[in-house]
Parts: C-alpha cells; sequence; structure tokens
C-alpha cells in the first residue's frame, strides 16, 4: 500500500471517528417520576431528562404506547420534551386524557420520532438512553 493511500484511509477513518453519532455522547436518561389525576379524568405524568450527554438537544419528541393493567394498548401519545439544555435535568409534565393513572400499567416508548443535537442532524438515539421510573406504571423501550 502507498503513502498515499495509507494516509487517505486514516484521514478518511478520522471523519467517521469525528463525525456526529459516531462520537461518545454520554448518557440521556429519561425517568417516569410520578403520576397524578387530574380533575374531571385523566392523568398527568412527571417526567425528568437528565442530559448528561455533551450537547443540548433541540429535537427530541417521543412517541408512547400506553398499556392499560390488562396489558393492552389504550393508546399512543406523543410527547414533545425539547429543548434538553446539556448538563441539567428538565421536568417535564405531559397529560394522558381520558385515563386513570391507576389504570396504566406500562408505557412503551416505540418509537424517537425527534432526536436531534442542537445544530446537528437528526440521530438515533436509542443507544444513549435508558430509561427508568418511580411511578406504579413501568417505563420500557
Amino acid at each position: 500500500m502507498t503513502l498515499r493511500k495509507i494516509l487517505f484511509a486514516a484521514t478518511a477513518l478520522m471523519l467517521v471517528a469525528a463525525s456526529p453519532g459516531h462520537a461518545e455522547t454520554g448518557r440521556l436518561t429519561v425517568e417516569l417520576n410520578k403520576t397524578e389525576e387530574i380533575d374531571g379524568g385523566g392523568c398527568r405524568a412527571f417526567f425528568l431528562f437528565r442530559n448528561e450527554t455533551a450537547s443540548s438537544f433541540d429535537g427530541f419528541e417521543m412517541s408512547l404506547a400506553i398499556m392499560d393493567t390488562g396489558g393492552v394498548i389504550d393508546r399512543l401519545l406523543s410527547i414533545d420534551a425539547a429543548p434538553l439544555p446539556v448538563a441539567r435535568t428538565t421536568l417535564k409534565l405531559f397529560e394522558i386524557p381520558d385515563t386513570s393513572c391507576a389504570n396504566i400499567s406500562e408505557i412503551l416508548l416505540h418509537e424517537m420520532t425527534s432526536c436531534k443535537q442542537q445544530n446537528q442532524t437528526e440521530m438515533d438515539c436509542f443507544p444513549i438512553l435508558d430509561l427508568n421510573s418511580k411511578a406504579s406504571a413501568v417505563l420500557v423501550k
């Protein structure tokens, strides 16, 4: 292999390693912290987002499947949690209409409809996500 080919290959590897999505980005934790009944029906869910990555997120939308106590999908819910500042924990509240908190056994994160670090292109966030729950409903992916 010529020196020119070796230098070209090394440069290409460095560019791939430095591109967004390939660098070590840290963890992003989504926690269902608590739920509470809403007057008139429905459930309010309190989510904590702990951004331990090296970047802020200006796009972070999730599609959730709300499962009833029988394990049957009750509804789909799309939530937009952006912006998520770097090195911060952010509280977001979302309402689940016409559903009692006691009737929610599990919330499934089945799709990330947007995950975009500031000034970057969309990325696959599933590899950097950690999910947990302190509520009676379980949060899973």
